[in-house]
């Protein structure tokens, strides 16, 4: 008879309860589907005392949670305590070093120390998996590694952020300012304790540098992803883009490009008639483009209990079948370190500013615009105040550090109030 496999689980939030839940409820489905037993033994959290609706009775219980990656009753670790260093990653380096399997849901330990912890655990010949921590219950790390692993992958866009998407959609549907969006979501509970993880970008910029080092084969980096969150987008701007046809998103771009390796994660315009366009609500999206396959679209619930538990579980079943491959779909020792690129690849922009309502004011912003080898295509000037007017462009396809140029020039001259606000348009 083939012997059980035994899990460990660290951390009892909302991720961890609902693994539980699973494996209590789904013991002789998940067996039938993987030939063996699967246990779960011990178990680890901040509080032992907190009702968390779930029957703890039946499991050994840890304190500390280095220690129950030790234990030798566990075949598994699950780390679901989330943070980039601290207990979670003490923990896993733990239960690598003591021969366990890890599975995770930690975006941030495993973007930030990420290739440091595949390297350990190829040399104790075990395994991490992620896939829960990388847009929630869409299975994209498992699509890389396997249903598009004879791809050259091109390009890579998502919406990563479920709590960015609901603000940008209310700000759309119900004419919210963004200070009104971002209180709807926060009364909701849609938010981080630290909000800056969401509307920052970070969160979903830990998530594109993971997808980024599968597709390309790279090592993690999550240094090199160019950051910018919502906070700058106003209510003008999702009506101008709806007006112009698009749809304002926090969107994750990556390519490998002439100069190194694109990482965006940052508001950008695509088509309202896109899959990404049409993406209401919190749910998350990843577009994958292959040499072979063409485009494929991911699209589903992006955080909760229930999808980020059915993939932590699409992991363990994984491991318990005897479905073994290095952390990032490659050997760690083959993964290049990549050269960060800023945005070299050309696109058309959105950009927004004051003009000073005087004679020539327009005239000298063309001229800056054409000096730093900025096309326009297309101009709205709306109603103004009789002091400054809202000027919106559209220009043609232009590298950023060329609009960049023209941006300086503009804040330097005396007709531009403030600081413009450009946006990258994505062809999706």
């Amino acid at each position: 008879m083939t012997e059980p496999l035994r899990l460990g689980i660290a951390g009892l939030g909302t991720v961890g309860v609902g693994v539980m839940r699973i494996l209590q409820k789904e013991v002789d489905l998940l067996e039938a589907r993987t030939g063996r037993r699967i246990v779960l033994n011990a178990i680890s959290a901040r509080s032992r005392a907190k009702d968390r609706g779930v029957d703890l009775s039946g499991y050994e219980w840890e304190d500390d949670p280095v220690t129950l990656a030790r234990r030798d009753d566990i075949d598994i670790f699950v780390e679901l305590m989330g943070g980039s260093d601290g207990p979670a990653k003490a923990a896993t380096e733990a239960a690598l070093d003591a021969g366990k399997d890890v599975v995770t849901a930690n975006k941030a330990m495993m973007a930030i120390n990420g290739q440091a912890l595949a390297e350990q655990a190829e040399r104790m010949g075990r395994v991490i998996r992620f896939e829960a921590a990388v847009a929630g219950g869409i299975p994209v790390i498992k699509s890389l590694c396997e249903g598009l692993a004879g791809n050259r992958i091109t390009r890579i866009l998502g919406v990563m952020n479920g709590t960015c998407n609901y603000i940008l959609t209310r700000m759309q549907s119900a004419k919210l300012t963004y200070e009104e969006a971002f209180e709807e979501a926060n009364q909701l509970g849609f938010l981080e304790a630290d909000p800056q993880l969401d509307v920052g970008g970070i969160d979903a910029g830990h998530k594109l540098a993971l997808l980024a080092s599968v597709a390309f084969g790279t090592q993690v980096d999550f240094a090199g992803v160019e950051l910018e969150g919502i906070g700058r987008i106003t209510i003008e701007d999702i009506n101008a883009a709806a007006d112009m046809g698009f749809r304002i998103k926090l969107l994750g771009t990556s390519q490998m490009a002439e100069g190194g390796l694109e990482q965006r994660m940052a508001p950008c315009l695509v088509p309202a008639t896109s899959p990404l366009g049409q993406l209401e609500g919190g749910t998350n999206m990843v577009v994958l483009e292959g040499d072979s396959v063409g485009q494929i679209v991911l699209r589903g619930a992006g955080a909760g209990e229930g999808p980020t538990a059915s993939a932590v579980l699409s992991d363990i079943c994984d491991i318990a079948r005897g479905f073994r491959y290095p952390v990032f779909g490659q050997p760690a020792g083959s993964l290049i370190a990549a050269t960060p690129s800023q945005s070299n690849t050309a696109a058309p922009f959105y950009l927004r500013f004051a003009l000073q309502d005087r004679p020539g004011a327009l005239a000298k912003v063309a001229a800056i615009l054409g000096e730093a080898g900025v096309s326009i295509h297309r101009m709205r000037q709306y109603d103004h105040d009789g002091v400054a007017a809202p000027v919106l462009i559209v220009t043609h396809a232009t590298p950023r550090a060329a609009l960049d140029r023209a941006i300086a020039g503009m804040t330097a001259t005396d007709v531009v109030d403030g600081e413009p606000v450009a946006l990258r348009i994505e062809a999706v």
